[in-house]
């Protein structure tokens, strides 16, 4: 590549908070109210530090050395998990509750995963690099002289153990080590220049990550498929008002759950499959009932889980 590589090379659509479809967005992902909270939390100190400074000065006066130590974190934050655990949801939503907590606006850049290029000498390294050059720069309008942000810019990169795994593996090509290095680079630019931007990896492979960006995460998040009380509050939302009882909805539960050698239901198996199929079932002749969803969910196999393996 000879030419700098323009928006629509490098990235997926540009996303601009807050809006009303990702708060909405946002508001449908049950269960996952920690990791909700602690993401809004982190974000909002990543790219607006003076949140925290206004907070330090009223309450912990005297107490620079800590905030120090919390600011200087790289501004980076993994999501990794199983799939069809809402990572790439709550990464492409969280924008939103951020940008509402610091009132700031915030644009979300999704990295292409064609920004792995084809694998010509120095693509991707080239693509990595543009993509960074290209948030720096949005960011660096957004920056401040009074600490205090007048946005910010995410760079979310989805199924990121494609675009940075491991140098240690012995079967890595030249160029994707470069890719790798470009991309670590591209972190630190964000941190040394103190920048009102943040990188969102989201990845079901965490073992696959190279050492030196999981030691640069501000935080890890993990994502697991959802358990008894959230199926149960999934289910119950959904079907209770069509009639269900509480019994057949516990037989719902039951059903969606972990079976002998077999992983329970996802998130998405939930709401994309088990729900849909159950309105399919019944539509257009008659109500849905407990039987027939119970007979539906039995029908459905989970998704297999992915299997994480160290490099």
């Amino acid at each position: 590549m000879t030419d700098k590589p323009n928006f629509d090379q490098l990235f997926e659509r540009r996303i601009t908070y807050p809006d009303f479809d990702p708060q909405a967005r946002l508001a449908r992902l049950v269960g996952l109210d920690a990791q909700k909270t602690r993401l809004t939390k982190i974000l909002g100190l990543l790219v607006n530090p003076a949140g925290l400074e206004s907070w330090a000065a009223k309450n912990h006066p005297g107490a620079e050395q800590l905030l120090d130590t919390v600011l200087r974190r790289p501004p980076l934050i993994v999501l990794a998990g199983d799939v069809g655990s809402g990572k790439t949801e709550l990464a492409e939503t969280i924008g939103d509750a951020v940008a509402r907590q610091e009132g700031i606006d915030i644009t979300l850049l999704p990295l292409s995963l064609a920004a792995r290029g084809q694998g010509r000498v120095g693509e991707m390294t080239q693509l990595v690099a543009a993509a960074f050059d290209y948030t720096v720069s949005e960011a660096s309008k957004l920056k401040s002289a009074t600490g205090r942000s007048r946005g910010a810019v995410i760079l979310l990169v989805d199924e990121a153990d494609a675009l940075a795994q491991s140098r240690e593996s012995t079967q890595m090509h030249h160029e994707d080590r470069a890719g790798v290095n470009a991309f670590i680079r591209g972190i630190d630019r964000i941190a040394n220049g103190k920048l009102p931007a943040a990188v969102i990896m989201c990845t079901n492979r965490l073992n696959a990550l190279d050492p030196a960006i999981r030691r640069r995460a501000a935080d890890i998040l993990e994502f697991a498929r959802p358990n008894d009380d959230q199926r149960r509050h999934i289910l119950t939302s959904r079907l209770q008002p069509l009639g269900l009882l509480s019994g057949q909805i516990e037989q719902l539960v039951a059903t969606t759950g972990p079976q002998k050698g077999k992983a329970g239901f996802t998130f998405s198996d939930l709401t994309q499959r088990l729900l849909p199929s159950i309105v399919l079932d019944a539509y257009p002749h008659r109500k849905i009932d407990g039987t027939g969803a119970l007979a539906v969910a039995r029908t459905i196999e989970p998704t297999p889980p992915f299997r994480d393996s160290t490099v």
